[in-house]
């Protein structure tokens, strides 16, 4: 497997685009994208579980009901969510962008991001989808990455080449995310393709999967965001035998999916919302996966452990806090604790108890931008790793006024 350019359009077939057409005041910025698969393409997706979704989520679900697709539209700026219209909103997007490409209307993906419970005037997007189509690309997966971002600080996009059953297949995502992110899929908009040939069926099955060890692993702020969804598009021209079952094949499959997942997981996390510090946490020992998991995202989830990452103090007993609320199986007086970083690594907790340790070097280690809390357990072989971020000053003052 090899990490190649080219995002959203590394996969044979796929083209994509940007724009700003006017949804968001700032003229700099793109609000609108395009991911287009020149052959319909088998899909899947999972979506938000907050009981209030936006409108593209419900649109988008009835439209892959069948397990197909062939392009994806997505607005940044306006989430179209809690609006009485956004059901008619999002089906007109879908109508519109099938007019001008020739595609069904059923066979788009749509989505929203950005404020909640604000009109989204259909006008700016009409008038914006034949510039959109006109400059499709397979150069522009960084324009629609562009085109999906919020507060976002940084681009999200990766592509990898892998191989099955003696054909060389790509897959490749960009993710927008920053702020409302929470382990409880799916955790802000990604959108994937590959060109690998892989039925729907099998193709959800992956996906469904794959989220429970990424994005389902993911914390920010604590926040279950309205419209969050992750979708996939396999249009099969990399020509390989389908996909229809577990197997070497499928494996392969799962490992670059899941090479893209985490490589978009980690670049959420790094760019929450104020963030200074990519946070991991690798939890080994437990008495099974799931008490992994829960322990992992206890600790990532947890305020007092995120303000300490920020201000690089070495306060373990706040990891130990985070395990004992969690309500995971643990045995609290096998817990150890380090704290690791391109600086090193230190013990700062063994066997439930603090032990002697250099403060000066724990804070040199803590400094970095990237830090993983590593805790082990002595319950069993139960592993889990979760992400997030510290929490910064800058984050209150980011979602203070943001509507505003």
């Amino acid at each position: 497997m090899n990490i190649i350019n080219g995002g959203v359009c590394a996969a044979q077939g796929f083209l994509a685009n940007g724009i700003h057409c006017g949804i968001r005041k700032n003229k700099t910025k793109r609000d609108l994208a395009l991911i287009y698969s020149q052959k319909r393409a088998t899909a899947a997706s999972v979506y938000t579980t907050n009981k209030v979704k936006g409108a593209p989520l419900t649109v988008t679900k009835n439209n892959i009901e069948d397990g197909y697709a062939q392009a994806v539209i997505c607005n940044s700026g306006n989430a179209n969510t809690c609006n009485a219209n956004g059901i008619e909103i999002a089906e007109q997007m879908c109508q519109l962008l099938s007019s001008e490409m020739g595609i069904l209307s059923k066979d788009v993906v749509v989505a929203s991001t950005g404020v909640i419970g604000q009109p989204l005037d259909i006008t700016p997007i009409k008038n914006g989808i034949p510039e959109l189509v006109k400059g499709l690309s397979k150069d522009n997966s960084r324009a629609a990455a562009e085109g999906i971002m919020t507060t976002d600080t940084r681009l999200k996009e990766i592509a990898v080449s892998f191989n099955v059953g003696g054909k060389e297949c790509k897959i490749g995502g960009i993710a927008k995310g920053s702020g409302m992110i929470h382990p409880n899929m799916a955790t802000m908009l990604v959108f994937i393709t590959t060109d690998c040939n892989i039925s729907s069926n099998m193709l959800q099955k992956a996906l469904s999967s794959d989220i429970q060890k990424t994005f389902n692993m993911v914390s920010v702020d604590g926040d279950t965001s309205t419209n969050d969804m992750v979708t996939i598009l396999a249009n099969g021209m990399a020509e390989n035998a389908e996909i229809t079952a577990e197997g070497e094949d499928f494996t392969a499959f799962m490992e670059a999916l899941n090479t893209v997942t985490v490589y978009l997981c980690r670049k959420i996390a790094g760019d929450g919302e104020g963030a200074t510090k990519l946070l991991e946490c690798e939890v080994s020992g437990a008495c099974d996966k799931e008490n992994a998991k829960i322990i992992a995202k206890s600790i990532i989830c947890s305020s007092l452990v995120k303000a300490a990452m920020f201000g690089s103090d070495a306060n373990w007993g706040r990891v130990l806090c985070a395990i004992g609320y969690s309500g995971a199986s643990v045995d609290v007086n096998k817990v150890d604790v380090y704290f690791k970083s391109n600086k090193g690594e230190i013990i700062v907790c063994q066997n439930g108890a603090g032990v002697d340790f250099s403060e000066e070097k724990a804070k040199e280690i803590l400094l970095e931008d990237e830090i993983t809390i590593v805790v082990k357990l002595g319950d069993g072989n139960g592993q889990a790793t979760a992400w997030g971020c510290d929490l910064t000053y800058d984050y209150v003052k980011i979602n203070g006024d943001y509507r505003t």
